[in-house]
């Protein structure tokens, strides 16, 4: 394979192979398996081999399939957001916000709507961080107030106005019926009503399910996917604030 065109490698370079896992309502039994087989071809995959599958509870299985696919994949079209700003570290970044902003940076962070999983924020905001890398609670020039789970918008709204905040940072893992975009654009929405332009937070969403490239559609102004690293948000929130928006003190 030359040029920018690659595809899956599974047994040797370019053959096509891939495994793919999903889950069918219906009951583990020879009919099932078939149906599994079907829907893989429809997919794409020819030859289909079924390799596994499980009864999950009452009337659901589950499968693994693996097969060849014949789509190519054109590097050169692949649209992805490049971080565009500097990764400091945390003495860099104390030293940005005490030069250019001359106070603190006022964090507001939360899980929103009735998403109660607080890993992501937590790993991001609080001073045990996350794989080696303390959280934001760790720079002395932050002011950090984790807000936690199952926080309104209206709460999340007046918490950023007591606080004064600089950026509000949001986190969304519950993805069923689109909940993290749904909430996503109701918190940024409230935001622009409760704040004239030239005031409003910087609004960051996060989580595992996002699209880096959905920010202006979900109304934010950044947006962190997987394996995002307190280093990086913290940069980011300097680069923002202090280059972008010009944050006086």
């Amino acid at each position: 394979m030359s040029g920018q065109i690659v595809r899956p490698y599974g047994d040797m370079t370019g053959d096509g192979m891939v495994q793919v896992s999903f889950t069918l309502p219906v009951p583990h039994d020879k009919r099932a398996e078939g149906a599994a087989l079907q829907l893989a071809g429809k997919m794409g995959l020819d030859p289909a081999m079924l390799v596994h599958a499980r009864q999950m509870g009452d009337g659901y299985t589950f499968f693994v399939v693996y097969g060849r696919v014949s789509h190519l994949v054109d590097l050169d079209a692949v649209r992805v957001l490049e971080r565009d700003y500097p990764l400091l570290t945390a003495k860099d970044v104390n030293a940005a916000v005490r030069r250019r902003m001359r106070r603190k940076l006022s964090v507001v962070g939360a899980c929103i709507g009735t998403d109660a999983h607080t890993v992501g924020i937590d790993a991001i905001l609080n001073v045990k961080g996350i794989a080696g890398e303390k959280g934001l609670e760790y720079y002395r020039e932050l002011k950090v107030l984790n807000l936690g789970a199952q926080v309104t918008v209206a709460e999340l709204v007046e918490a950023a106005r007591v606080e004064k905040a600089d950026a509000v940072l949001v986190s969304q893992v519950v993805t069923q019926r689109d909940a993290h975009l749904h909430n996503v654009r109701e918190m940024s929405a409230a935001f622009r009503e409760a704040f004239p332009a030239a005031r409003r937070p910087l609004l960051v969403a996060g989580g595992p399910r996002f699209d880096e490239m959905m920010a202006a559609d979900l109304g934010v102004d950044r947006i962190f996917g997987r394996g995002t690293t307190p280093r990086e948000v913290a940069s980011y929130l300097v680069h923002a604030l202090t280059n972008q928006k010009a944050v006086a003190a």
